[in-house]
């Protein structure tokens, strides 16, 4: 090989070289390109998530919003904000103040063993029912069962008493009532399913529509702050109350969970 043609053939293998290390230069400026860019549009998307999240988490809660609603008071009904609910015939003397919380286990225990004999003695007359309504337990899991279902109380309680004794009666039976961990009582569809086992509560579609439009929302709000103003040292539920004094089992402490409890205390109350 001749030393021009060496000369030439490095030419243009340098000139190969040349043009290869620029297209590839040129190809590593595209992808650096393309990191970058996708990086950026990754921070401004992490950023709009960590705005979006920021913004949603800064928008009030449904019930907090509802304690700025329209107060709608349930029939049946009095007291400045309507949770005054008494129940039972204008003749008794005496009346028994009854706190639950509708999501309250030991609540469906009591109305499934003592409510039977509660009811035959509102009945004859022994005595009036001042219900006043908790939602405590949605405190503890941040959940909604309780305000839900003490809203949907009122909408029966606008029906007729005896439609929210037969309601809530219900919400407590063994067949309905959810295990304290299971918040089902938030789903409205649940509690109009439940709701349909009550004869004047049965497709009744007033009730359900104030059940679905959260009707008594605001009501149930209020209603739970008087259990949280209560006078009466009650900070649990269920708790009975006659005459300023709470009615207890046989231990002296918590509420009578057996009929033989339960009626030696409201004897008692009832001759005090």
């Amino acid at each position: 090989m001749s030393k021009r043609n060496s000369q030439a053939s490095k030419s243009a293998a340098r000139e190969r070289l040349r043009v290869e290390r620029e297209r590839q230069a040129k190809r590593d400026k595209a992808k650096r390109q393309v990191i970058v860019a996708g990086s950026i549009v990754g921070v401004l998307a992490i950023a709009g998530g960590i705005g979006y999240a920021v913004v949603q988490n800064n928008k009030p809660a449904y019930w907090e919003a509802a304690k700025k609603d329209k107060l709608v008071k349930p029939a049946n009904t009095s007291g400045a904000n309507g949770t005054t609910v008494v129940v039972g015939k204008s003749t008794a003397k005496k009346t028994l103040k009854l706190y639950e919380d509708s999501r309250c286990p030991i609540c469906a225990q009591f109305e499934q063993t003592v409510g039977p004999t509660l009811k035959k003695d509102l009945d004859a007359g022994k005595f009036k029912i001042q219900y006043i309504g908790a939602t405590f337990i949605d405190n503890h899991d941040n959940g909604e069962g309780s305000k839900n279902a003490l809203s949907a109380l009122g909408a029966a309680l606008n029906v007729s008493p005896e439609a929210f004794l037969e309601y809530k009666t219900a919400l407590y039976s063994t067949k309905y009532h959810p295990e304290e961990t299971d918040d089902k009582f938030k789903d409205d569809a649940y509690l109009i399913k439940v709701a349909n086992t009550v004869d004047a509560l049965k497709n009744n579609k007033a009730f359900q529509k104030a059940v679905k439009d959260g009707t008594y929302d605001r009501w149930a709000l209020d209603m739970s702050k008087t259990f949280d103003d209560n006078k009466d040292g009650v900070d649990a539920t269920p708790s009975l109350v006659m005459d300023g004094k709470q009615l207890t089992g046989s231990n002296g402490k918590n509420a009578p969970l057996t009929v033989a409890d339960y009626t030696t205390a409201i004897d008692a109350a009832l001759k005090a």
